[in-house]
């Protein structure tokens, strides 16, 4: 063999050798690697592990009230309203104690807010919340047509200042807390008249009545 072949074929090896090496696999040492094995740029987490969000609840996993999202569903007004009150227990001929109840009259689902503003004959305010009533807190209460929700009103708490009552009004809440929307209702009373005092107090709206009265039958 003569010099040049024996370059010629030195040179063909290191051609060889160097392709060799820039061939994937040869980086980490391994011609075993897959591009399974690689991690991908464009990987993204598998479905189950991705935040989800289903009709009717919220990212945090809270479910909104009956009807759709609560953000979308108009507030509930006077005229959408049927209004009633009823002494607990029926026979209760002092009235202490009474359930008012508004029913989504109208044709669409609305939402109640908060609490009502009630006053009581001509009391100078209205009367207090029972601020751990409120059943779901922050959430309005959503009425499909013909659905009720409910607030227990205390007339008497066994207050000073005792002083007799021809009439009971209700204002909405609006959706912000400590707003009013719209005029005062007139609520029809169970009895001609109620003996009202200092310790009244009334609870947030809910569609659970024995709920409502749970928080005022044992004062």
């Amino acid at each position: 063999m003569s010099w040049k072949s024996y370059a010629l074929g030195a040179a063909t090896v290191a051609a060889l050798l160097a392709t060799t090496a820039c061939e994937p696999g040869s980086i980490t040492g391994s011609d075993d690697a897959k591009p399974s094995d690689q991690p991908s740029a464009t990987s993204s987490a598998a479905p189950s592990e991705a935040a989800s969000v289903t009709p009717g609840e919220t990212a945090s996993g809270d479910t909104g009230g009956s009807g759709g999202d609560s953000d979308t569903i108009a507030a509930c007004t006077g005229d959408d309203l049927a209004v009633s009150s009823t002494t607990e227990p029926a026979d209760d001929k002092e009235a202490r104690h009474l359930l008012l109840t508004v029913q989504n009259a109208g044709d669409k689902t609305c939402n109640v807010y908060h609490y009502p503003y009630v006053k009581i004959g001509d009391a100078k305010g209205t009367t207090p919340v029972i601020k751990d009533s409120d059943p779901d807190p922050g959430k309005p209460v959503t009425l499909a047509p013909g659905d009720e929700a409910h607030a227990a009103l205390l007339v008497a708490g066994g207050g000073m200042d005792e002083y007799e009552a021809n009439s009971i009004t209700l204002t909405l809440h609006s959706s912000r807390l400590g707003s009013k929307a719209g005029n005062p209702i007139d609520v029809p009373m169970p009895v001609d008249t109620v003996y009202a005092d200092d310790g009244q107090l009334v609870t947030y709206w809910t569609t659970a009545s024995g709920l409502a009265l749970d928080f005022i039958t044992s004062k």
